[in-house]
């Protein structure tokens, strides 16, 4: 049984992304569906596949990840860049807001991990396993 999962991982401080809002849009030519949506847990998952069995379709998806208010906020006691302050000024004018990662899904039956890469001004992605 095919299914979508991601994994967020905060490159700029060394740890998983956690509670990260996330969208799952279907794009079918001129229309953008929202088909699910999500919070990262503790280590950057999903508890749940963001899409699984009859509900994962072969088509253009796109993951909408809200990562600007991760930012400004001020990081955790275990934040291993050792201040509990954010990794950008919360007030200051924000580089990304969010992340978008656009993907086709050419077999469903098969396991599609989207895993994201990210810092206050930069990110990346791949196809995992």
């Amino acid at each position: 049984m095919g299914r979508l999962t991601t994994h967020v991982l905060d490159t700029a401080r060394g740890r998983p992304g956690a509670g990260i809002a996330l969208r799952v849009f279907a794009l079918e030519q001129d229309t953008r569906r929202m088909v699910a949506e999500a919070l990262t847990n503790t280590d950057g998952r999903c508890d749940e596949p963001l899409l699984e069995g009859d509900a994962f379709h072969g088509g253009e998806y796109e993951i909408v990840f809200d990562v600007g208010d991760y930012f400004a906020a001020p990081a955790g006691p275990d934040d291993p860049v050792g201040s509990s302050a954010s990794v950008v000024d919360a007030n200051a004018p924000r580089f990304l807001e969010r992340a978008t990662v656009r993907f086709n899904v050419a077999s469903p039956e098969e396991h599609y991990h989207v895993p994201l890469l990210i810092s206050p001004f930069a990110y990346s992605t791949y196809r995992g396993s």
